[in-house]
């Protein structure tokens, strides 16, 4: 290492298509990242710190071995479901990522807040993040909003497994000869998913229910070119989207509005009908491309945390930064909020 360099730090992402991780010196990255397919268990407790931490150490090691450099002094994990099932990642990845590879100070955080700061970085604005599902995260850099991100029973309105489900009760309307019905998407699903009678047993079982919706979505969008069923159920989409962004975007000032995520490679006829949304809804804010993904925001909150601190609101749910305090006799890590020499941006309020 140079004199003067940029400490190494470790950047993960973990969420629906698994977990990745990659090594940075600063916010340039040491290689590629590695990637362990599964996404991470969910249990009693919430997210499973025991298997994130199994299947996160030889990914780091072998990192570490192949960038030919020290440990990380501080690391970042962006992870689904944080907000409301992160109960166990607080309680114990943070000590176990300071005994395994001696990290000195972590950020938990909500995959929302990672999808954020790779899009954005420490400004004020909204991104909405769409991909099976949908979440509209925002800040003024004093607290965080955010709207949606419900799941698929209960929200996510506009995402992926929204748009394929709209997509394929078309195609049932089609079938039963009812209004509202797409031939065109009828014709579709058949050569998806097999006979329309028959889609209800082979989809009602299954535990991936919202990414086998999702993968009708692209479907519904080659078909809204020319179908107008397709086309609306996509304008509908934008609506909810513009929606959830309205309802986190701070309401004063120039904030940024971003895109991110894979269900925006449906094109024009997904995003024409989103930015006119956004542009009646929100005429204040601008919107800008992402400069990133969940992953490049996860490598600049660990960078932020090995210097003075990421500059994003601090809360529990959403974004948990501890750090290492020492002693005499020993380190300990302990919340941010109760370390004087590493006070977050804001506290919750």
């Amino acid at each position: 290492m140079t004199r003067g360099a940029p400490p190494v730090v470790l950047a993960v992402d973990s969420g629906g298509s698994g977990l990745r991780a990659v090594l940075a010196r600063g916010t340039e990255v040491l290689g590629e990242p590695l990637a362990s397919g599964e996404p991470v268990r969910t249990g009693a407790r919430g997210i499973d710190a025991g298997e994130l931490l199994e299947r996160l150490l030889p990914l780091t090691r072998r990192l570490i071995d192949d960038a030919g450099c020290g440990g990380p002094v501080a690391a970042a994990v962006g992870a689904a479901g944080f907000a409301t099932l992160g109960e166990q990642l607080r309680a114990e990845l943070p000590s176990a990522l300071a005994r395994e590879l001696g990290v000195r100070r972590v950020a938990l955080a909500a995959d929302a807040v990672t999808a954020y700061t790779g899009a954005l970085g420490p400004r004020p604005g909204a991104v909405v993040a769409a991909g099976t599902g949908l979440i509209a995260i925002g800040t003024d850099l004093e607290r965080w909003r955010r709207a949606d991100g419900w799941g698929h029973l209960l929200g996510d309105c506009g995402g992926g497994a929204w748009i394929g489900r709209a997509g394929l009760e078309a195609a049932l309307r089609a079938y039963d000869g009812r209004s509202g019905g797409s031939a065109r998407l009828l014709a579709r699903a058949e050569a998806a998913f097999g006979p329309m009678d028959g889609l209800p047993g082979r989809l009602y079982p299954r535990h991936d229910r919202p990414a086998v919706l999702a993968s009708f979505a692209p479907e519904v969008g080659a078909c809204a070119v020319d179908d107008p069923v397709a086309a609306g159920i996509l304008r509908e989409a934008a609506r909810h989207m513009a929606d959830a962004a309205v309802a986190v975007c701070p309401s004063s000032g120039a904030p940024r509005v971003a895109l991110t995520g894979g269900l925006f490679k449906l094109g024009a006829p997904l995003l024409d009908p989103l930015e006119a949304e956004l542009a009646r809804l929100l005429p204040h804010a601008r919107p800008v491309p992402a400069e990133g993904d969940p992953l490049d925001g996860a490598v600049r909150i660990a960078a932020a945390l090995a210097g003075d601190g990421p500059g994003l609101p601090y809360d529990e749910r959403m974004l948990y930064v501890v750090a290492e305090k020492r002693s005499p006799q020993k380190g300990t890590i302990k919340p941010v909020g109760q370390d004087p020499q590493f006070t977050p941006k804001s506290t919750p309020r």
